[in-house]
C-alpha cells in the first residue's frame, strides 16, 4: 500500500503538472506577481496596444476622398508633417499660438492644467476636512462626493443652462464686471473658462476620495510625537502628511490628466466642438464631418502620445519619491 502511495506521488511531482509547480515555487515574489499579471498583460494589449498599433498604421496612409476605401497609398510621416506644420486640410488649427482658444493643442493643454490643479487643491482641502472627526461627517462626505455621481450629460446642462444668458443666474454679474461677453457660450474664452469650472465643481470630488483614503493610512502616533516635540500645524502638515500622502495624490492626479486630456463630452453638452475645439473634438470632426479617416488616425495617434508623455512624467516623479 505505502509502496503504490509512493508511486503516485512520483507520477504527480514527475509529469508536466510537477515541472509547473517547481517552477513556480522557485519564482521571487516579483516574479510569481508577473506571472499571475499575465493574463491582465494579454488581454490588455489585445484591447490596448492592437487598437494603437492600427491607428498608427492608419495614420500613414493617404486619405481617398473618392472610391469605396477612404484610406490611399502609403505615404509614411506626411500626414505628421501636415499636421504639425498646419499645411494639413483641418477644420480648425491643430497648434496655433496665435489663435490658442481656436487651436486643439492649446486648448486641451490649457484645460488639462488648470483643471487638474485646482480639482487637486480642491480635493486636497476638502479630503483634510472630511479627514477629521466631527459631527455630521458622514453626511459632509456625501455631500462632497455627490456632483461626481451626476452623469455627465445632466452636468454639462446644468451649467449649460447656469450660464445662458436668458435663464441662468451665473453669466450676468460676469457680464457686468466686464470678464464676460453677452453670449459666452459661443466665446471660446468664455466656454472654457465654464467647462473647466464645470469640470472642476465635478471631479474635485474624485479628487478628494483618493486623497482621503491615502489620509487614512496615515499612522496617527505621529502627530502625537509631533505635538509632544512642539510642530504647529503647518509643520505637522509638510513633514507628515504631504509626504506619505504624496503617493495617493500623484495617482489621482495622474488619473484626472488621462481624463481631461480626452475631453470630449462636457464640451459638447456645455458649449460645443466648435467653440471650444479639444484633441479629441478634432479628431472627431476630422473622421465625420471631413471624412479623412488617415488624417483622424494621426491626431488620434498624437493625443495617445501627449497622453503617454503626461504618464511617464507621473511616473518618474513618481520613482523619485522612491515609492
Amino acid at each position: 500500500m505505502g509502496t503504490e502511495q509512493a508511486t503516485g506521488t512520483e507520477t504527480r511531482s514527475s509529469g508536466p503538472l510537477g515541472a509547473i509547480t517547481r517552477w513556480m515555487e522557485n519564482l521571487s515574489e516579483a516574479q510569481f506577481a508577473y506571472f499571475l499579471l499575465t493574463p491582465v498583460f494579454v488581454i490588455f494589449a489585445v484591447i490596448a496596444f492592437w487598437p494603437l498599433l492600427s491607428t498608427f498604421r492608419m495614420s500613414l496612409l493617404a486619405d481617398s476622398l473618392t472610391g469605396a476605401s477612404r484610406l490611399g497609398e502609403f505615404v509614411g510621416f506626411t500626414n505628421y508633417v501636415e499636421l504639425l506644420s498646419g499645411e494639413g486640410s483641418l477644420i480648425r488649427p491643430f497648434f496655433d499660438l496665435s489663435q490658442p482658444f481656436q487651436s486643439a493643442l492649446t486648448v486641451t493643454l490649457i484645460f488639462t492644467v488648470v483643471s487638474v490643479f485646482f480639482e487637486t487643491l480642491i480635493g486636497l482641502g476638502q479630503a483634510l476636512v472630511l479627514d477629521q472627526d466631527f459631527r455630521g461627517r458622514r453626511w459632509a462626505r456625501v455631500t462632497i462626493i455627490l456632483p461626481w455621481a451626476v452623469p455627465i450629460v445632466i452636468q454639462g446642462m446644468i451649467f449649460y443652462l447656469m450660464f445662458l444668458p436668458s435663464v441662468g443666474f451665473a453669466s450676468a454679474p460676469l457680464q457686468n464686471a466686464g470678464l464676460f461677453p453677452a453670449q459666452p457660450l459661443i466665446d471660446s474664452p468664455s466656454s472654457t473658462f465654464v467647462i473647466i469650472i464645470a469640470d472642476i465643481w465635478k471631479t474635485s470630488a474624485f479628487m478628494a476620495l483618493l486623497i482621503l483614503a491615502g489620509l487614512q493610512s496615515v499612522d496617527r502616533s505621529l502627530y502625537d510625537v509631533a505635538r509632544v516635540a512642539g510642530a504647529s500645524k503647518l509643520q505637522q502638515f509638510k513633514m507628515i502628511t504631504f509626504p506619505i500622502i504624496l503617493p495617493t495624490v500623484l495617482v489621482a492626479m495622474l488619473f484626472r490628466t488621462i481624463d481631461a486630456a480626452r475631453i470630449y463630452g462636457l464640451i459638447e453638452t456645455v458649449s460645443s466642438c466648435s467653440t471650444v475645439p479639444s484633441l479629441s473634438c478634432l479628431v472627431v470632426e476630422t473622421l465625420f464631418s471631413s471624412g479623412q479617416y488617415a488624417m483622424a488616425a494621426t491626431i488620434a495617434f498624437v493625443t495617445a502620445l501627449l497622453i503617454g508623455i503626461f504618464v511617464m512624467v507621473y511616473i518618474v516623479q513618481y520613482a523619485r519619491e522612491g515609492v
